[in-house]
């Protein structure tokens, strides 16, 4: 079956999803919006709501005209969203450049006890250059040094979510034993980047361990998601590129001595649909409208890698970049590549990915859209998709109405959930727990 997750953001993922009538104001703190959104996924049977984060507004020309300043932190809000829902994954991105392992591992453990098993983390490392200053840095942390500490991050989190034995707490009221100490196990980990004692103070999840999800596509990020990660968010513009992406991972993956059902390759997909043709081109012929070119133009200089690009004229060529050293090589690769091989002008561009910012984009009927779903699931492309509505609540809503059903007639999709956790919806292995010392050897190789 394919698996499909809902990418929540604020708005919806269109630059200009915030000026749409139908999007309720202040979206981004409306928590009745979020608890509708998640209730629509759920009753669809997805597999899991994304939320993304960045810890800093919007700055720079054009971040006036752009709506992502104002937003909940993703753990808060997934929290809340745990107490309304109950089968739906949760998964919520935490940067490993601005964080520390210990605060990571005990919220997406206590994520996992308040939702019952449904929590996924997805660790990147950040590539939003305003996020340094926030930090006490003057600047960002370069591509390479950010993966370094990333990989050993996620080891120390590892170690800590294995800090107690499946069976640790006992809670022997007659004997007086809460837990078994030889169940308990400290890390004292020293590092390049971390120094971390342990154990954590909260008990192994009811999953194992929160589903990982990584989504670099950079050397680094596909080597990091090969050996470790679950489940990967991906950006393809087409077949071609997204089969050579999920044959690379897997082939990386069975490298480490992974099975390929262990490793989920979801791509984004940003969706328009319509009751026919000519309703899904309207819908969206009515957001480019709306897209002010100063918006436009700093979408693309963030996705293309931090440059600032409001000084170029608007009906020319991108003009040559350098490799960028803050933000998202394989993104840059990408949009690079869009207005190239397109011989787009900057205007072009930003209305290009105004939407999908370089994800695969449909517009069309739910025949049209569950087409396209379906010819990449079937050629090995994809595992499933992330979900990227163009506005909220409408965008979702018409997937949830219309898609979802032709995906369930056609036999992709599943009618009712089976299982409660995140990792039973993926399909994937409870992990047996390991001691701390075993995942700390690999930060330490």
């Amino acid at each position: 079956m394919m698996h499909l997750g809902a990418f929540l953001m604020e708005s919806g993922h269109h630059v200009a999803a915030w000026r749409a009538s139908s999007v309720p104001p202040r979206a981004g703190l409306d928590f009745a919006l979020y608890r509708q959104l998640a209730r629509t996924a759920e009753a669809a049977c997805f597999d899991a709501i994304f939320v993304a984060d960045s810890v800093a507004a919007d700055e720079g020309p054009g971040a006036e005209r752009m709506s992502r300043s104002a937003r909940f932190e993703p753990l808060t809000l997934l929290s809340a969203l745990a107490a309304v829902t109950e089968r739906i994954g949760l998964i919520a991105t935490a940067t490993s450049s601005y964080n520390e392992p210990y605060t990571v591992a005990r919220q997406f453990a206590s994520l996992e006890h308040l939702s019952g098993g449904r929590a996924g983390w997805n660790l990147v490392t950040s590539d939003n250059a305003a996020e340094a200053g926030n930090f006490g840095r003057a600047e960002h942390i370069a591509h390479e040094d950010r993966y370094a500490r990333a990989r050993e991050f996620l080891q120390v989190v590892l170690a800590l979510w294995d800090s107690w034995g499946d069976d640790a707490f006992v809670n022997d009221k007659a004997t007086g034993l809460h837990h078994d100490p030889a169940q308990r196990h400290e890390l004292n980990h020293r590092g390049e980047h971390f120094a971390v004692r342990g154990p954590l103070n909260v008990a192994r999840s009811p999953q194992g361990r929160p589903v990982l999800v990584q989504a670099g596509a950079s050397e680094a990020g596909r080597a990091l998601a090969a050996a470790s990660a679950e489940l990967v968010f991906t950006a393809q513009p087409n077949r071609a590129a997204g089969q050579a992406f999920y044959a690379d991972l897997k082939a990386r993956a069975a490298a480490f001595g992974r099975a390929p059902e262990a490793l989920k390759v979801m791509p984004g997909v940003f969706a328009v649909v319509g009751e026919s043709r000519a309703e899904a081109q309207e819908k969206h012929e009515a957001l480019q409208a709306l897209v002010h070119p100063e918006a436009g133009v700093a979408l693309v200089s963030r996705m293309i890698g931090n440059f600032d690009l409001s000084g170029y004229p608007l009906d020319e060529p991108l003009p040559e970049l350098p490799e960028t050293s803050t933000g998202q090589r394989s993104r840059q690769q990408l949009l690079s590549s869009l207005a190239r091989d397109g011989q787009l002008t900057l205007r072009q561009l930003a209305l290009k990915i105004a939407g999908g910012r370089g994800h695969l984009s449909v517009v069309g009927t739910a025949a049209d859209v569950a087409d396209v779903l379906q010819d990449w699931f079937e050629a090995g492309a994809a595992d499933g998709f992330n979900l990227m509505p163009p506005t909220v609540p409408a965008g979702l809503d018409d997937f949830a109405r219309l898609v979802v059903p032709e995906l369930q007639r056609r036999g992709l999709f599943r009618q009712r959930y089976e299982g409660r956790t995140l990792r039973e919806h993926l399909g994937l292995a409870w992990p047996a727990h390991r001691l701390p010392t075993e995942h700390l050897k690999t930060a330490q190789a």
